[in-house]
């Protein structure tokens, strides 16, 4: 069973998070680029490019909830759960999910409204979003090295 738990979180974690760290992290330079200009044929084009990378960061956030889900199920299953490591990545990815929740995804939300009523976007508010992206980012490469490297861990990894 602890076998099985595992490749579920792990897979669900590729499939999950993956997606939502490549989408958010293309979405600053696709706002920038779809930002209106005059007589730009191409803005809708832009326009559509930029929400599809939102829906995608929302809708594999929510996703993403299998991950810690699977992550504690496996942790009981395998007895680790007070380990250091473990209640590190877990707070971890806590603060990765903040980050995406209260920073990522709402500024993404009013980047795409404003695109969409053809309002200038501020460059300042998209050099922001991919800072707060690359914090989201920083943080599951942290909590992925944990569960590979999982010091002072008896299972000799």
């Amino acid at each position: 069973m602890t076998k099985l738990l595992l490749s579920l979180h792990v897979m669900a974690a590729i499939i999950a998070v993956g997606p939502v760290t490549v989408a958010a992290s293309m979405f600053p330079p696709a706002a920038r680029r779809a930002a209106p200009a005059e007589g730009d044929a191409t803005a809708a084009t832009a326009l559509s490019t930029v929400a599809l990378l939102h829906r995608i960061c929302r809708v594999y956030a929510r996703v993403g909830v299998a991950v810690p889900v699977l992550g504690l199920a496996t942790a009981l299953a395998m007895g680790v759960l007070g380990d250091g490591w473990l209640v590190t990545s877990i707070a971890l990815t806590a603060a990765a999910a903040g980050v995406l929740l209260a920073f990522v995804l709402p500024r993404q939300d009013e980047l795409v409204g404003q695109l969409a009523e053809q309002r200038p976007v501020d460059r300042r508010s998209t050099v922001q979003l991919a800072m707060f992206t690359g914090v989201f980012n920083l943080l599951w490469a942290t909590v992925t090295v944990l569960m590979i490297v999982r010091p002072g861990s008896t299972t000799g990894a």
